[in-house]
């Protein structure tokens, strides 16, 4: 740990100190959290960011929505509007977030994508705008304890396992470690392709879940990649000398290896999660790309960034640019694929309001 680390801990212990009295106010009864009767699948985290929490969902509305009504509610992180609110086509990342953007674009007719920072309200207005609902997919709602899901699913990142990060600004968490045991499913994300089985075991005696925890392991695949523009005279070609990333995203050490195997060089431009990109930081990323001295070039970002691109202002000044984002999957490891499937499959047949 940098020496500097060691200032912030009587900061970390005062806000661990307020997180603990909160949870406790919960504990006691004196604030309440509220059930429905109704299937509702909770996905979050204790970290900031960066567990891989929207293709988790994504994952989910791929399992659910072939079969059940699904509905997916957000908070809708970095949108200007208030209350609730329904995605539709006219729909931008100022509206609803880039993340609830994400499930509305690519699963389009198959699932309602809604927004709420008042989750208990979100559902109440979901259920009323349709009682032949089937399931809800609660995103990021670990701390959101005034709603209480049948399921709840928790997920950290392999680099940065909750056990081994420290509570805000020390580290990464901003909730205390203690609260995993909410958890009724944890999944491991991020790993290698091909997971050795002391990798999995040294996860497990990290984490030390209780007996009735389920534990799984997932890793991210990489789809083709798509360019912003669907008439771009540009193409995507397999090994190109130099690519120019640039994201917005909690932690984006996975995609920089991805791209690293694509190309000769890689340039990277780091920004905050969630990052609202202004004119100066594009013309920033166009100079960087037009002064890289390579003829095989191209720019690219992530899925995520590109829904708040897409709707900006200042996309011109990356229009004329072969400028590409890669959609991304997350997989289960071998049998937990099966035994995941088969465990919230259960608990929303069992708990199906037509049962």
């Amino acid at each position: 740990m940098n020496s500097w680390k060691i200032i912030l801990f009587p900061f970390a212990w005062i806000y661990g100190l307020a997180i603990r009295f909160r949870h406790w106010l919960f504990h006691l009864g004196v604030l309440k959290s509220t059930t429905f009767n109704i299937p509702m699948i909770g996905v979050g985290n204790l970290s900031l960011g960066g567990t891989g929490k929207t293709p988790f969902v994504e994952y989910l509305i791929r399992m659910f929505s072939d079969n059940y009504k699904v509905s997916v509610l957000s908070r809708g992180y970095g949108r200007k509007t208030k209350g609730f609110l329904f995605g539709n086509q006219y729909s931008s990342h100022t509206d609803i977030g880039d993340e609830p953007m994400q499930y509305l674009r690519k699963f389009e007719g198959k699932v309602k994508v809604a927004v709420d920072e008042d989750r208990v309200d979100g559902v109440k207005n979901l259920t009323e705008d349709d009682a032949n609902l089937e399931l809800i997919l609660l995103d990021d709602v670990f701390q959101h304890r005034y709603i209480q899901p049948g399921l709840s699913i928790l997920l950290t990142d392999i680099h940065k396992l909750y056990n081994e990060d420290y509570l805000l600004p020390v580290g990464g968490l901003r909730d205390v470690v203690a609260q995993a045991r909410r958890a009724d499913i944890v999944v491991v994300t991020k790993t290698n392709k091909v997971l050795s089985p002391i990798t999995k075991r040294r996860v497990k005696h990290v984490l030390n879940l209780l007996p009735h925890q389920s534990l799984y392991f997932s890793y991210i695949t990489y789809g083709k990649a798509i360019p912003f523009v669907e008439d771009s005279k540009y193409k995507w070609v397999n090994q190109v000398r130099t690519i120019v990333m640039f994201a917005g995203i909690a932690n984006s050490y996975p995609f920089q290896e991805y791209l690293r195997d694509l190309c000769t060089e890689l340039i990277v431009l780091d920004y905050p999660d969630h990052y609202q990109f202004k004119r100066k930081d594009l013309e920033h990323i166009r100079k960087t790309f037009e002064d890289t001295f390579a003829g095989n070039k191209i720019l690219v970002t992530t899925e995520k960034d590109a829904m708040r691109l897409l709707n900006s202002d200042y996309f011109s000044e990356l229009k004329n640019l072969p400028l590409f984002y890669i959609p991304i999957e997350m997989k289960m490891h071998g049998l937990d694929e099966t035994n995941l499937s088969n465990q919230l499959k259960k608990y929303v047949e069992e708990n199906s309001r037509n049962g």
